[in-house]
């Protein structure tokens, strides 16, 4: 079953047979790392990407830490949060892992938070964004992004672009509810408002509905935020609505304009101005030669998902040197605090909260040599989560 599967399955068998620990070698000399992901179900786009992310990482800097092996073992969750939390226990007490990681949306993060706890096991949260995702267990490091970043982020440029009646439609779960609050506290504290909140179900949404609402309303701006994987759904039926051509503007956070279904979008995207901590698109050489290492061993390119992957594998590796390969509250320690260039740019562990700080960039839909891509014009630098300075 694919839920059952290791990550060594996938690999090349050149590389299984590199990542598989020898028969003499002590179980203690293995270090072994519990990645939890979606990869079925209607969010597998996002598990696909942190995999992808996983397989670069380890093709790149090897299986060896502390002079130990480690061995990746990673487990489907098919988005359903009672799977991850079964699998989270079985990982700390059949396999033993030294960390969790993965936990592609907030439910299943929250779900195995206790056992994490419990055990004492450190668990890096590379994909799921509510902010309070850090604050249900002390063991709990992010890589990814909180989605107040972001919903402040894009409220900021639009109140400095003339938006000033709004109305929000967000996914009716944990991320959305924190888009939804703190797009609107931002924009009522410009100056804007928001005169209308409408939510989509996270399973099979219709826009429908929520969108002949907007069009009734007639804002200035509509401001969304979806999971990854819906944008090009909600996309397509933003233009069947005519929303495109209303004169009503598209603001969002990046998950929205995903890079990794931009072009299954079309004409419509062009122009949605949206904040995210990254794009495929981003200047640096670092990213560069990411995007061009991942779009070579995965053939599509990365998005903001895999760069939360890469980047927990990188703070997993340190953290494992730094503490010789010793689990618990040694390896939690060595992750707080951790400063380091990514694909996005600058990143730090915040050692207080063990929460993302990096900058959010504001970004504009353009077409470049044929393509579609998220063109960064502006940044909020250095931006710790607003859901955690109150």
């Amino acid at each position: 079953m694919r839920n059952r599967r290791t990550f060594l399955a996938v690999l090349a068998p050149a590389a299984f047979a590199a990542l598989v620990a020898s028969p003499a070698q002590a179980q203690g000399e293995v270090l072994k790392i519990g990645v939890i992901l979606p990869l079925t179900g209607t969010l597998a786009s996002s598990g696909r990407q942190i995999e992808g992310a996983i397989k670069l990482w380890l093709a790149q800097h090897g299986n060896k830490v502390a002079g130990r092996t480690v061995q990746l073992i990673v487990r489907d969750d098919g988005t359903l949060p009672d799977t991850t939390r079964r699998l989270a226990q079985e990982m700390v007490v059949n396999d033993k892992v030294v960390a969790l990681a993965g936990f592609g949306i907030t439910p299943s993060a929250l779900a195995s938070a206790p056992i994490a706890t419990q055990s004492k096991t450190p668990m890096v949260v590379m994909a799921a964004a509510t902010s309070a995702i850090t604050e249900a267990s002390p063991y709990i490091v992010r890589t990814s992004f909180t989605l107040p970043q972001a919903a402040v982020g894009i409220a900021e440029w639009a109140a400095k672009n003339g938006i000033r009646k709004t109305v929000t439609l967000v996914a009716d779960y944990g991320p959305g509810f924190d888009a939804e609050k703190y797009f609107a506290e931002r924009m009522l504290l410009n100056g804007g408002q928001v005169v209308e909140k409408l939510r989509t179900p996270l399973r099979g949404p219709d826009f429908a509905p929520a969108l002949q609402k907007v069009r009734d309303i007639k804002p200035d701006a509509l401001f969304v935020f979806l999971p990854a994987g819906q944008g090009a759904a909600f996309m397509k039926q933003f233009a069947e609505r005519g929303l495109d051509k209303s004169g009503i503007r598209l603001i969002a956070t990046g998950d929205v304009t995903d890079d990794d279904q931009l072009a299954d979008m079309g004409d419509v995207a062009l122009g949605v101005v949206s904040s995210h901590h990254y794009s495929a698109a981003h200047t640096s050489a670092m990213n560069r030669k990411f995007v061009a290492d991942y779009m070579a061993l995965n053939k599509f390119r990365p998005n903001f998902m895999a760069v939360g992957g890469w980047d927990g594998m990188r703070v997993l590796y340190k953290a494992l040197e730094a503490s010789k390969g010793a689990g618990g509250d040694a390896l939690l320690a060595a992750m707080k605090g951790q400063l380091f260039e990514s694909p996005r740019g600058q990143v730090l562990i915040d050692a207080q909260t063990r929460d993302v700080v990096h900058d959010m960039h504001i970004r504009r839909v353009e077409r470049r040599d044929g393509q579609l891509w998220n063109i960064e014009f502006d940044a909020i630098k250095a931006m710790k989560d607003p859901g955690k300075l109150r």
